[in-house]
């Protein structure tokens, strides 16, 4: 049985969206509704927050909680996240993420991030970042806690930055805010990032229905990604929380699609899980998350066709399939939080119990942190290792091949979890002490 813990009503889903192309576009149509609005369009809802409060409190210590030790675990803290996924062997050799840097892209602000950090470190006993900047180069608008937009983009600022640095604790954090959540301002932000050679990895916890693209916006992200990975950048996005689908570009209802920016070929796409672990965090299975909250953003895309990569592992039609890999996203084994921007004095601190496949692009940015320091450098684009790893057989050490499962959600019939790569887990989890050193080993292969 699983522990909840006090459950809250979702304040609201959060929206945010980047747009991009690719010069093996296929055939594209731009909706109505989004040609009318155009580059102010603001996209369809994201990578979804999805959060339970766990409670408020004024020190600086979390109270004993029966979801952080309970089997299967209810809750997950950086030690039993390190644990299930087997990344504390790299972090006791060192590989922390030292020398290396991870930028974050959110929309809006958090007004108590650096609290917040602060307090989650104290939790878990992690040392701070070496380095923790927020830079917003158009400048954002002062918080308002009644706005229910901006309320969760400051819960997705702390998922990002602190769950990033858990797994990176070595690394430092850049996190980049747009002035709003609109496809034009996060391309903005991310554009300022690149061009400012900012950091190492970019983490994007964001995503909207591939057909509520603006072409001409779309061009220059891709060519802006492109530029990305020629430099050595590492980019990541999550796949979305509604499964096989994505909301209508008016909002209204569900539609088939895959998510944006996760489908690019050159960003690595993070699925999500519903993770088993005991109280310690030893691993016991997983499979694909598919709650009534939400399942894991998959597909395939009607963008971009198949890149080589994906040649021997992705059956089926000729388009580039999504996502790649995978992380835990349910909230039923979801991650505590620390969130304090609404949290009124004296108390200091407010933790949330969240889920989502947010979480899981900001960790694997983490991994990737690990490995640019293992292999003394940028690894750049990753998906070329990642399924040269699987398809030399090397699967079952370097990831959890998730085969039971489906992202059938909100009455728009998704796909089934399979063995090898698919359309709602990709490759699987990582096995980390594994995973890293074969990235870097394989950097480079065709």
């Amino acid at each position: 049985m699983r522990t909840i813990i006090s459950c809250a009503r979702a304040l609201a889903a959060r929206a945010g969206a980047v747009a991009l192309a690719v010069p093996m576009l296929v055939t594209w149509t731009v909706p109505a509704s989004a040609a009318a609005v155009g580059h102010s369009m603001i996209p369809a809802v994201g990578s979804d927050v999805q959060f339970e409060s766990v409670g408020d409190f004024q020190a600086d210590a979390l109270p004993p909680l029966p979801c952080l030790h309970s089997t299967p675990i209810g809750c997950f803290g950086a030690d039993t996240i390190r644990a299930a996924y087997d990344v504390q062997p790299l972090l006791n050799r060192g590989i922390t993420g030292a020398g290396r840097t991870i930028v974050v892209i959110d929309a809006f602000q958090n007004p108590t991030i650096q609290h917040d950090l602060m307090v989650f470190d104290s939790f878990w006993n992690i040392p701070a970042p070496p380095k923790f900047a927020i830079v917003a180069p158009q400048g954002v608008p002062a918080f308002d806690p009644t706005n229910i937009i901006q309320v969760g983009w400051s819960q997705e600022i702390s998922i990002d930055v602190e769950w990033a640095h858990a797994i990176a604790p070595g690394a430092s954090i850049e996190l980049v805010l747009a002035k709003s959540e609109k496809d034009a301002d996060m391309l903005n932000a991310t554009k300022y990032a690149i061009d400012h050679k900012l950091g190492d990895v970019i983490s994007q916890s964001f995503g909207e229905a591939e057909m509520c693209l603006d072409p001409k916006l779309a061009r220059k992200q891709h060519a802006l990604f492109q530029e990305a990975v020629e430099r050595g950048i590492t980019l990541l996005a999550s796949s979305g929380d509604k499964g096989a689908a994505r909301q209508s570009c008016d909002g209204s209802s569900l539609v088939l699609s895959a998510s944006t920016p996760a489908s690019d070929p050159n960003v690595t796409g993070v699925g999500g899980t519903l993770l088993f672990a005991s109280g310690t965090g030893a691993y016991q299975s997983e499979t694909a998350w598919n709650s009534t909250r939400g399942a894991s953003g998959g597909g395939f895309s009607t963008l971009y066709r198949r890149p080589s990569y994906q040649e021997d592992l992705v059956q089926g039609g000729k388009a580039r399939g999504v996502p790649d890999v995978a992380y835990n996203a349910d909230s039923r084994s979801g991650y505590l939080v620390v969130w304090s921007p609404t949290v009124v004095p004296p108390k200091t601190t407010g933790v949330l119990l969240v889920g989502g496949t947010s979480a899981g692009a900001a960790q694997w940015a983490g991994i990737v942190a690990l490995a640019d320091q293992l292999g003394h450098h940028r690894l750049g684009a990753i998906n070329k290792q990642l399924y040269r790893i699987a398809d030399d057989g090397e699967n079952s050490a370097a990831f959890h091949d998730i085969t039971t499962g489906n992202n059938t959600f909100g009455g728009i019939t998704g796909f089934t979890a399979a063995k090898g790569w698919d359309p709602v887990t990709g490759l699987g989890t990582p096995d980390v002490a594994n995973l890293v050193p074969q990235l870097v080993r394989h950097e480079g292969g065709e």
